[in-house]
């Protein structure tokens, strides 16, 4: 087995962290296992990890908001680090969570297959993987793929962007598709959050406009 570095595993749910582990080894990393994030940046004592797993509602007094902030102060915000959750599961909370820097938000219970993608995923996005990612900064955009995320980020509904654009809604509905695919996100709101945290578009929207429901988008 390759030894490709450490993945840290912040989760008091055993599930998780067996299944983080076995996700680690199988990739070639070694496993740091951890319950609570209490003073754990101190605990690392500047030994990086190549991803961190953190669970959102962590028991003792720093949640995994906070260790998410902790982590990137100190190791720097190329960081990546994965948000899990079986509890926080709405828009609103991922969307929470991307803006403050996550690079992907997991709900539980999760399948192991996609599980192990997302991490792979990750590790790639990050420089820390086998394969050849493309980095964030180079996500090669089209002007009308910008010009239509623009318009998500504004809170436009599907209908509404191809009437601006004087396109058709099918063909809006392709161009969102590839957004997504390059962005690496699965969904519409986690595409416009993950674009504010790249400075794609500029953070001057609403928050209603982030938690819009798909049903919304049909409007």
């Amino acid at each position: 087995m390759n030894d490709c570095g450490t993945i840290l595993v912040v989760d008091h749910d055993e599930t998780t962290r067996s299944a983080a582990t076995l996700v680690a080894r199988r990739l070639g990393y070694h496993v740091s296992a951890f319950t609570t994030g209490d003073g754990l940046p101190e605990v690392l004592d500047g030994d990086r990890p190549a991803l961190a797993i953190v669970e959102v509602d962590l028991p003792g007094e720093s949640s995994g908001l906070e260790l998410l902030r902790e982590l990137h102060d100190t190791f720097g915000d190329d960081c990546p680090v994965i948000l899990v959750s079986a509890d926080r599961t709405s828009a609103l909370d991922c969307v929470a969570g991307f803006m403050l820097g996550a690079d992907d938000y997991i709900t539980k219970p999760f399948d192991t297959g996609e599980f192990l993608a997302r991490i792979r995923r990750s590790l790639r996005r990050a420089g820390n993987g086998n394969g050849n990612a493309k980095p964030r900064n180079t996500l090669n955009l089209s002007p009308r793929e910008r010009e239509i995320l623009a318009l998500l980020a504004d809170g436009k509904t599907q209908k509404q962007i191809a009437a601006a654009l004087v396109i058709s809604p099918k063909t809006v509905a392709t161009h969102i598709q590839h957004l997504l695919g390059k962005l690496g996100v699965h969904s519409r709101t986690q595409a416009v959050a993950q674009a504010f945290q790249l400075g794609l578009v500029e953070p001057d929207v609403t928050a209603h406009i982030l938690v819009a429901t798909p049903a919304a988008d049909d409007a």
